[in-house]
């Protein structure tokens, strides 16, 4: 038998689904928490792989144009103000 763990603040209907997830997939609780634990590191892993890897969502030309109006408006009077202490 393994260690016992506690989590706090789970909802009861929350953990009442957990434990009939468990049981009709025929698994223990801790072997499907394993397992949630993990696809969830997958699918995080994947999702900024997939940001930082995937295709450009802008072309040159686009960054280099919000660029150039990004300074632009910094520039314009009011932009940022000063603290006065």
């Amino acid at each position: 038998m393994g260690i016992v763990k506690t989590i706090k603040d789970v909802d009861e209907g929350a953990w009442l689904e957990f434990k009939s997830i468990a049981v009709k997939s025929k698994m223990k609780m801790g072997d499907l928490f394993e397992d949630m634990v993990e696809d969830y590191r997958k699918k995080t892993e994947e999702f900024w792989n997939d940001i930082l890897e995937g295709p450009p969502i802008l072309s040159e030309e686009e960054a280099k144009s919000m660029d150039e109006t990004v300074k632009r408006v910094r520039k314009e009077h009011g932009f940022r103000k000063k603290k006065w202490h």
